[in-house]
């Protein structure tokens, strides 16, 4: 006999739709759980519910497998047939990673698990330690950056499905490599979202992508553990490493103990279950330490959050852009702020939100491992107009300078895809509803919104263009070219001194220390020194100490003196001391 269940608190009759037979009645149980045994319905059934006198089968809010789209019936899965291989997989620690984002669908021609599989030795001969996925769960359309799914435990079926994503992450640890998946729990997808009509999975509120999660609200118990188990299925099932909460700042929680509390919680005891760690990422824009503090502390006890500020700080100073929220940034100073505090916002003003933002760090009790770190990533890219990649106006001594400093900070540091090799590729923001009315609210939508910012609306490519999505892919033959196989080698011999010498990825923010002249700036990680010349000129630079060696250069050129260093125009070094 195989069991479904599905919880519609609401419902006054849910019946179960099964191929070629009469609709099961199924019978109503405690908290709003509704229950029917079927014989011989075992994996590899299709199915599907019908709420109260309405015809229209609906998929299962907690399928695991959509093989005919969102839109059609859920299909059994057992998640203990898998083969896995990875049973000497003892995990990977967030502290001292090296991250690696990238989107399945553009990372290879093909787009598919199967066939990022094949470039998995890239990654290692990189360096990286663990590969942070951008959303796989199911959406509708074909194509599209993930953050529109609706089928929060269910693969994409296009992808590769269920099996497709669990042989990504058996083969990625059979390389040594961690899996960390993006997973979205602030909104459901525009297309495909069934599972509001179940239950009140959402809110009165909305944010920028539509009505908030009823975190709080009547029946929000039943909505909070399905969050909470679906967090723990990608955890457990599909034995991913991590993942990172998307926008938690649009989950509006006035509970006593916070969702992201809960998940943490959940999360650290199937880590002590599982005996291999288990990390959560947060993306949040409040600049609040609260969510990486321990619990025992008073905070929610996440173990990392993304740091835009370290962004903002790096990305105005090598390009000059001042526009928008990068209006505070740009300044030496602001760097040197991030380098030792972790967040230029923290309790400051903010001329973009016409506010003081932020809460500063404890920088003698927090490390600095807790925030991720990064020159590019899918939004600081995919939201300009273009998409285009800070290698498409910067110079290729800029380019080092700024991975010299990301990667010698206090932080956990992380590269998107094909940033390595200076992709000339851009990655822009592409869709593929198949509801033409969804698609031209889309295209209209985006256009306004960086017209707002000065773009012209014929510089905006349309999401909905397959073009679009097609220029966005990787051009692995890049690799092959000088220039660009140059700026790999770099990377790889950046990465691997950064393993190799423990100074440069100490945590400890209150042991490093900056300062900065004209366009230069100077970073002491204990018996290391990194020195940056962002000027179109070489510069001599007084040192505090004498250089035994040079670690690192990002050219050629560079003359030690006794109490001094000289430095070709944009370019860094890494010296001992």
């Amino acid at each position: 006999m195989t069991e479904f269940t599905v919880w519609a608190p609401e419902a006054a009759r849910v019946r179960l739709r099964l191929p070629g037979v009469a609709d099961h009645d199924m019978r109503p149980g405690p908290e709003g759980w509704w229950r029917v045994e079927v014989p011989g319905a075992g994996p590899g059934t299709d199915y599907a519910f019908l709420l109260d006198d309405d015809e229209r089968a609906l998929p299962d809010p907690r399928s695991a497998w959509q093989p005919q789209g969102v839109h059609g019936p859920s299909r059994r899965y057992d998640h203990a047939a898998f083969g896995w291989t990875d049973q000497g997989w003892t995990g990977r620690q967030l502290p001292g990673s090296v991250l690696y984002e990238l989107h399945i669908g553009t990372f290879t021609p093909e787009g598919t698990f199967d066939a990022a599989i094949g470039r998995l030795d890239h990654l290692v001969d990189l360096g990286v330690d663990l590969i942070e996925l951008l959303p796989v769960n199911a959406f509708n359309g074909e194509h599209n950056w993930g953050y529109d799914g609706v089928c929060w435990y269910a693969p994409h079926e296009p992808y590769g499905g269920p099996d497709g994503l669990k042989r990504f992450v058996d083969a990625a640890h059979a390389k040594g490599l961690g899996v960390i998946l993006d997973v979205v729990y602030n909104h459901f997808g525009p297309s495909g979202a069934y599972a509001p009509r179940f239950a009140p999975y959402l809110s009165e509120q909305s944010n920028p992508w539509g009505r908030t999660v009823n975190l709080d609200g009547p029946h929000s118990d039943g909505v909070r553990r399905y969050i909470v188990d679906s967090v723990l299925m990608w955890l457990r099932d599909y034995h991913v490493d991590g993942l990172r909460l998307d926008a938690v700042h649009a989950m509006p929680d006035s509970r006593a103990t916070h969702l992201l509390e809960e998940v943490a919680v959940e999360v650290e005891t199937l880590s002590t279950h599982l005996g291999r760690p288990l990390s959560l990422i947060a993306e949040s824009d409040l600049n609040d330490p609260k969510l990486i503090t321990p619990r025992e502390a008073g905070g929610y006890g996440l173990h990392a959050q993304w740091n835009d500020d370290a962004h903002h700080a790096l990305h105005t100073l090598l390009t000059g852009e001042r526009q928008g929220y990068y209006g505070d940034f740009g300044s030496l100073e602001c760097l040197t702020d991030v380098l030792t505090g972790a967040f230029f916002h923290a309790g400051t003003w903010s001329s973009f939100r016409n506010r003081s933002h932020g809460r500063p760090v404890d920088r003698q009790r927090t490390p600095g491992h807790r925030f991720v770190a990064y020159l590019q990533n899918h939004d600081q890219i995919g939201n300009r107009a273009t998409g285009d990649r800070i290698s498409a106006t910067l110079s290729a001594g800029l380019l080092r300078v700024g991975a010299t400093l990301l990667m010698t900070a206090p932080f956990t540091p992380m590269l998107f895809m094909g940033e390595e090799w200076a992709a000339s590729t851009p990655w822009q923001f592409f869709t593929s509803h198949p509801e033409p009315e969804l698609a031209t609210a889309v295209a209209t939508g985006r256009r306004r919104e960086f017209a707002a910012h000065g773009w012209p609306p014929g510089d905006v490519p349309d999401p909905q263009d397959p073009q679009t999505f097609v220029r966005s892919r990787l051009d692995w033959a890049e690799l092959d070219k000088p220039e660009h196989r140059e700026m790999y080698d770099f990377y790889r011999r950046l990465i691997a001194l950064r393993k190799r010498r423990p100074d440069l990825s100490d945590p400890r923010l209150s042991h490093v220390e900056v300062r900065h002249g004209d366009q230069f700036l100077l970073m002491r990680r204990g018996g290391c020194l990194v020195v940056a010349n962002l000027a179109g000129k070489a510069q001599r630079i007084n040192l505090p100490g004498v250089v035994r060696r040079v670690l690192l250069a990002t050219s050629e050129g560079v003359t030690v003196m006794r109490d001094g260093i000289e430095l070709p125009a944009e370019s860094a070094a890494i010296v001992a001391l």
